[in-house]
């Protein structure tokens, strides 16, 4: 009972709703479409939680993230998306990693459950940029000589996964916004998929209620970043 008093003193009452919709809809979703791939449904329920704790700064939601993308590597190997399963087994889960050092190291105020908003300049912006082009384009030929299906969302993928592997890491509140731009990438790889397998719609639909979920992220990152400040 300690337990879930706690729980709900510190997600408001918009995040338990929000999380407890989205579960509700994968859940629904993997019912109808799939019932059989269970590491489907544990990625996405692990996925969605991570986000809405992600959304609150506490580096718990790192830590669970490196969970979801090493399932979701091996999910995006079943239907040939290699550039799915690299980028998450070779870039999200070890920056997942690194980023759960970096929010640990810098607590704000030194509450570890909070970690400091931070701000980056327009120079690193533009070394973020250049960055991203250049694995952009290494990645669209190491893609394409796999026979990667779906090869020009799945390299755009690559691109809005490094964007925003690297603004978590650097604690900018602009991470959610660039993972609200995979999201919308990976729905239309999803859906693709689904087109050929039903049982990947339950997919499409963790895509969709990560979608909000990281919508909601920003928002409240910006919140945070007015009431540190």
């Amino acid at each position: 009972m300690k337990t879930i008093n706690r729980l709900t003193n510190y997600f408001s009452k918009l995040e338990i709703a929000l999380w407890l919709t989205s579960i509700t809809l994968i859940i629904s979703s993997f019912c109808i479409f799939d019932r059989t791939n269970y590491m489907t449904l544990i990625a996405s329920l692990i996925g969605v939680t991570s986000i809405i704790i992600n959304a609150k700064g506490n580096p718990l939601g790192q830590f669970l993230m490196i969970i979801f993308s090493l399932l979701y590597g091996i999910i995006s190997y079943t239907f040939s998306y290699y550039g799915e399963m690299i980028t998450y087994l070779g870039m999200t889960m070890p920056m997942a990693l690194f980023s759960l050092v970096a929010w640990l190291r810098h607590p704000f105020k030194g509450r570890k459950s909070e970690v400091e908003v931070n701000q980056i300049s327009k120079r690193e912006t533009l070394f973020m940029s250049l960055l991203a082009i250049i694995i952009t384009i290494i990645f669209y030929f190491i893609l394409k000589y796999f026979n990667t299906a779906n090869l020009y969302p799945s390299t755009l993928s690559v691109t809005t996964t490094f964007i925003a592997v690297y603004l978590t890491f650097r604690r900018s509140p602009y991470f959610s916004i660039a993972y609200a731009a995979n999201d919308i990438v990976l729905i239309v790889l999803w859906v693709l998929a689904s087109i050929a397998d039903r049982k990947y719609i339950s997919v499409v639909v963790c895509f969709i209620a990560f979608l909000f979920n990281d919508i909601y992220g920003f928002i409240n990152w910006k919140v945070m970043e007015k009431r540190q400040k």
